[in-house]
């Protein structure tokens, strides 16, 4: 997707994120809030939402298979399937909570799985593998922030749905939950 068609949805995610993490919740964290705004954007596209695939190029729908991808991996790889599954996981639990139900079913590997703690194990994971081009630990200690701060930035997710919801914009686009 072009970056361009993607910028007016960005800053209209930034503008509710801003307002809702720094105004509502008191949480001044520019990095944070920047990648919150990334994350909404990122995740309008489900391709995106499931962009973690198997070994045959199938998209894996569940937190339990992309664990079991990223130990497979190693390094860059390794962490950027456990930022995924933070990603994954405070993107349902803040956004579309409705949605655990069916996320979690019984027929489906996750219904054992509790998303909030696993997003913030994987956070921690993933801040803790030190990429080939890192220099410093920047983007580790971000994601150790994600981690630390699951529960609020969820809730703060939340807010940021009945910000858009209450603003009227009903054509933004809803996620697909696959069977």
């Amino acid at each position: 997707m072009d970056a361009r068609p993607r910028e007016p949805l960005r800053r209209y995610f930034a503008g509710i994120a801003e307002y809702t993490f720094h105004t509502q919740l008191g949480v001044a964290d520019i990095q944070v809030i920047d990648y919150i705004t990334d994350l909404l954007t990122r995740f309008i596209r489900s391709d995106v939402v499931f962009k973690i695939r198997n070994l045959t190029g199938l998209p894996l729908t569940e937190v339990a298979a992309m664990l079991i991808e990223a130990e497979e991996r190693i390094g860059d790889a390794r962490r950027e399937v456990h930022r995924h599954v933070g990603d994954f996981t405070l993107f349902w639990t803040g956004v579309y909570p409705e949605a655990l139900h069916r996320l979690r079913d019984e027929s489906r590997k996750d219904h054992l799985l509790e998303y909030r703690e696993q997003g913030k194990r994987s956070y921690r994971i993933a801040s803790a593998i030190k990429t080939d081009e890192q220099q410093t630990n920047a983007p580790g200690e971000l994601l150790g922030r994600m981690s630390e701060q699951f529960d609020l930035l969820a809730y703060g997710l939340g807010e940021v749905r009945r910000q858009w919801e209450h603003r009227g914009d009903n054509n933004l686009p809803q996620p697909i939950i696959l069977n």
